[in-house]
């Protein structure tokens, strides 16, 4: 697999900003460990835990996965059944990588679309949380990026698979 310091251009810009989300979730991960630790420390010191966390965890959490899946595309990371490759030749090995950069692009514009569509829904309904009242659509934004992102990066996982494919 190519690291995102060997490439150049739009597919190094696309590798970098990968990590920079990736990045963005691991961060967004920690704050919401934190979020529960202060919960739990407010419960057992003042016998009242920190209001919303729940909500706080669920939009978090969510956000924090769609951010990791275009470094996952990018970076070959993601669940692959070994059982199909472990004897197959190099070429076999990167025809399978081009199926699944079409599978991981297709995925990605669907989900892109049906988010987008989703968004519009919850800003128009008005849509919050239940104790913070948070508008819903706002967890949406990130996901939308993360997802055209991902599309960006299946395109670049296509373009190596591609020339690995006829490489060999």
């Amino acid at each position: 697999m190519v690291q995102a310091a060997e490439r150049r251009g739009l597919a190094g810009a696309v590798a970098r900003l990968t990590e920079g989300f990736a990045l963005a979730g691991g961060l967004l991960l920690v704050a919401v460990v934190c979020v529960n630790a202060w919960s739990i420390l407010a419960q057992a010191l003042a016998g009242r835990p920190f209001p919303g966390t729940f909500e706080l965890t669920e939009m978090g959490v969510a956000v924090a996965v769609f951010l990791f899946l275009p470094y996952c595309q990018i970076s070959g990371a993601n669940v692959s059944a070994d059982i199909f490759t472990a004897r197959a030749s190099r070429r076999w090995v990167a025809r399978l990588g081009m199926l699944a950069a079409c599978v991981a692009l297709g995925f990605s514009l669907l989900l892109a679309e049906r988010m987008w569509f989703g968004l519009l829904d919850q800003r128009a309904y008005h849509l919050t949380t239940a104790i913070l009242q948070l508008p819903v659509w706002w967890a949406f934004v990130p996901v939308l990026a993360a997802l055209i992102l991902l599309a960006a990066a299946a395109l670049v996982s296509l373009h190596d698979a591609r020339r690995a494919a006829k490489a060999s």
